[in-house]
């Protein structure tokens, strides 16, 4: 199945789950979309559990079901616990990190700046959002593209960014200082219901 590009507040509705991280979603109508949305719903299989969980988290991040599949496979092979490593693995990717940084204001925006090669880690232009960036790498905008108009009102709307990277906004570059760790992370997820979605599969 391909990277989902509809509606993100119908999806966040039907998981009950800020996608966006901001609330906003919810606000208004806090409710499965459609007819019957506000329906009482039955309760849940244990399997329905952890798909909601990883939809969740697969959604927050847009990415699409191989690639997900895909991180999942490489955060167990890291000597850490499976659902810390994959969550850092997600946050790791070029284009949340450009998110992180301030310079689009969703994960959206931001894997288009990285897709239109606005986007230079360590000097070189990287177009693929799904890099992985390493502890250390700088990432930056162009310098032909530092005054683009969405990337400034982004930073200006911005209040603070996570604690694991550091931004230099006149410069408009940044970098990943260190991994996460899992109370930075978004609390309403749980990992372990994902882990255990996988080891079924896999």
């Amino acid at each position: 199945m391909s990277r989902y590009t509809g509606p993100s507040w119908k999806v966040s509705r039907r998981l009950g789950f800020s996608t966006l991280e901001t609330g906003r979603e919810l606000a208004k109508r806090p409710y499965a979309p459609g007819a019957h949305g506000n329906d009482r719903r039955r309760k849940p299989s244990e399997y329905g559990i952890q798909l909601a969980e990883k939809q969740k988290l697969r959604n927050m991040y847009g990415v699409s079901e191989r690639q997900f599949r895909r991180l999942f496979v490489m955060a167990k092979k890291e000597n850490e616990v499976t659902g810390l490593a994959f969550m850092r693995i997600l946050e790791s990717r070029l284009d949340n990190v450009v998110y992180r940084l301030g310079f689009a204001r969703t994960r959206r925006g931001a894997r288009q700046l990285v897709n239109h090669g606005h986007i230079l880690v360590d000097g070189k232009k990287v177009d693929i959002p799904s890099y992985l960036l390493k502890v250390g790498q700088v990432v930056a905008v162009c310098e032909k593209d530092k005054n683009l108009k969405v990337i400034s009102e982004s930073l200006e709307s911005q209040q603070n960014t996570v604690a694991y990277v550091a931004c230099n906004k006149e410069k408009r570059e940044g970098s990943l200082v260190r991994l996460p760790e899992r109370n930075e992370l978004t609390p309403e997820i749980n990992e372990a219901q994902i882990v255990e979605f996988y080891n079924r599969k896999i």
